[in-house]
């Protein structure tokens, strides 16, 4: 093989190694993207199931707060009935 046909060869194997390393890292770069975006994703979707649980947590306890209001205001309605003590206004 001649001089000029190795260099030649040597500059065809060269472009071809620089061309495979920017696939790779094209495919590094997509891959991290892609990672970022789902974990991005993911954490946009816990904090909003937090979110919608806060919300059912605090109507839940208002309404179980409501209904012990309502429990206590009837007992005493009923003790005082029993007792025949009326609230005079």
């Amino acid at each position: 093989m001649s001089n000029l046909q190795e260099s030649f060869k040597a500059g065809q194997t060269q472009a071809q190694a620089q061309s495979k390393t920017e696939q790779l890292s094209q495919s590094v770069k997509d891959s991290a993207s892609e990672a970022r975006d789902r974990t991005a994703n993911a954490a946009q979707s816990a904090s909003d199931s937090a979110q919608q649980g806060k919300e059912q947590s605090a109507g839940f306890l208002q309404q179980t707060g409501d209904q012990l209001k309502n429990m206590a205001q009837e007992a005493v309605d009923s003790v005082k009935s029993t007792l025949g003590v009326t609230d005079k206004k």
